[in-house]
């Protein structure tokens, strides 16, 4: 780190430091005062510091918390009884738990804003990928010797095989001969699921998971990158988040070739153009939904040479599609792959050049400290990060963490995503907990909703307020979740400003809606 990020990063916290300094002298004239009265000032202080507790509800509103507070504490009696709380179980297993759940369907119906931290090709439910797409005419299959497949669209008979791969079938064939097409199409599908009964037994550790999480992409990319399907799936994934009130997203996507029946590929501009246009068409039939921008990325494990490649393509799309470019990012494995740091020179070009380009980097998804990997959270800050992809290690980083918040550089939380993959196994023990209990800025979100066995954003809500926040949790959390996710979006002001204006008359609705179905059951 140079002289003048530490010079810039001592002025930032000095701020911080005299925050402090207060607190603790507020905290020691209050240790001369009654214990009742210490006791009540000290739990009115960390709830006013809670996410979303300065936020004064309205009468309708509190109404609403009240109901939804009720409803916590049937579902916590409830779990206390049956020994299952869904937050302390394996996603895996708690899928069906939580569908049953009375706050997870209100959390359905709220208006959640923006999906901030998603990936291109885990965005739509697998089974639609079987069920449609791979019934689309000249789809073919081959079976790999590692027990996954490989689909592709070929308009004849291919003469050559991929390497430790069958011959293909053409799958209108293939299921002509078998007597349960759908037991087979089962089967597909959970190629294109982490989803097991015995996820410790199937994954016993992070790098298996992480090795099985990549190759399901190899798996549904030959689907999706073929040119009919990329455009469909794209326009289906909007409505499924569409369907879960969601109103805007913002994608990280890899822009991988398209290509068509006649073996013709299409390269990044086709496919950003594409994106554009689709989500031009889903807005117009869905005037309350306000659109998506995409995020630019490339693998962790590429070396210098190919990430400053990458930077210039970010910055040729960006100058090419200034309305729908949001930034950059680096995905992968951040325990196989090369820290932030590893990579300062081609990151640092955009500056040099003196044009702007966003980062939104993952930072932080790792269990290990005091290792390069770990330093990750300062090097996003350092390199000027606009949000922090996961952060789940930034509670290790007292000083990035304060810098953080101080800055307003907000994390994006995957709760689901991050017990799947190993991280955490009871989401009441997420670091986002303790975050969370301090107002820190965050936004909730699904990364990769299709491999996990999700959708839209509810279940990572639902984990995040049941699990992650906690009985303290009211209506505010939500209400500070779902608008943070517009503040912290990539939106311009003046969209930012318009998608406010929308989500508050959705939540107006809610609120109506949700003390009207009360009225009801009664």
């Amino acid at each position: 780190m140079t002289p003048n990020i530490h010079r810039a990063m001592s002025a930032d916290l000095q701020p911080v430091r005299a925050a402090l300094a207060t607190l603790s002298l507020c905290l020691l004239c209050l240790c001369h005062s009654a214990p009742t009265s210490l006791r009540d000032q000290l739990m009115q202080h960390e709830e006013s510091q809670r996410t979303g507790g300065n936020l004064l509800l309205t009468g309708t509103e509190m109404q609403v918390s009240s109901l939804l507070h009720g409803l916590m504490e049937q579902e916590l009696e409830a779990c206390q009884r049956s020994g299952r709380f869904p937050p302390a179980m394996h996603f895996f297993r708690a899928r069906e738990l939580i569908e049953q759940s009375q706050v997870f369907k209100l959390i359905q119906r709220m208006p959640k804003g923006a999906a901030l931290h998603i990936h291109d090709y885990a965005i739509l439910r697998v089974d639609w990928l079987i069920r449609n797409a791979s019934y689309v005419s000249h789809c073919y299959i081959c079976f790999t010797t590692k027990n996954s497949v490989r689909f592709h669209f070929f308009a004849e008979d291919p003469q050559t095989r991929l390497p430790d791969c069958s011959d293909w079938l053409l799958l209108e064939t293939l299921r002509k001969k078998i007597s349960n097409v759908n037991d087979f199409d089962n089967s597909l599908i959970r190629n294109l699921t982490l989803f097991t009964e015995d996820p410790e037994a199937t994954y016993p550790s992070q790098d298996a998971i992480w090795r099985k999480f990549e190759d399901l992409f190899g798996v549904a990319s030959g689907l999706i990158s073929y040119a009919p399907v990329f455009k469909a799936y794209f326009y289906q994934a909007l409505l499924e988040f569409y369907q879960d009130n969601v109103m805007y997203i913002e994608l990280r996507v890899v822009l991988p070739p398209v290509y068509e029946l006649d073996g013709t590929t299409h390269d990044k501009d086709w496919s950003m153009a594409a994106y554009r246009d689709v989500a031009k068409q889903f807005v117009s039939a869905h005037p309350d939904f306000l659109g998506a921008q995409f995020i630019f990325t490339a693998h962790r494990k590429q070396d210098v040479s190919e990430i400053k490649e990458a930077v210039y393509v970010a910055l040729h799309l960006k100058e090419k599609f200034p309305d729908i470019m949001a930034g950059f990012d680096l995905v992968g494995q951040e325990d196989g792959g090369h820290p932030l740091w590893y990579f300062k020179e081609p990151l640092s070009i955009p500056a040099l050049k003196g044009v702007n380009l966003t980062y939104f980097f993952h930072a932080g998804e790792t269990d290990w400290k005091g290792m390069d990997v770990d330093e990750n959270v300062l090097d996003a800050l350092v390199l000027n990060t606009s949000r922090i992809g996961h952060g789940y290690a930034l509670v290790h980083h007292p000083a990035a963490r304060e810098l953080a918040r101080k800055t307003e550089v907000p994390l994006e939380i995957c709760p689901i995503s991050n017990q799947v993959m190993q991280l955490v196994s009871d989401l009441r023990n997420h670091p986002a907990s303790t975050l969370m209990a301090e107002g820190h800025p965050m936004v909730i979100s699904s990364d990769d909703p299709a491999i996990f066995g999700a959708k839209g954003l509810s279940y990572d809500f639902y984990e995040a307020f049941m699990g992650i926040g906690g009985m303290k949790s009211d209506l505010r959390t939500l209400k500070q979740l779902a608008t943070n996710s517009i503040r912290y979006s990539a939106l311009s002001v003046e969209l930012k400003a318009k998608a406010t204006a929308l989500w508050q008359k959705q939540w107006e609705h809610f609120i109506s809606e949700t003390l009207a179905l009360e009225e009801q059951g009664r």
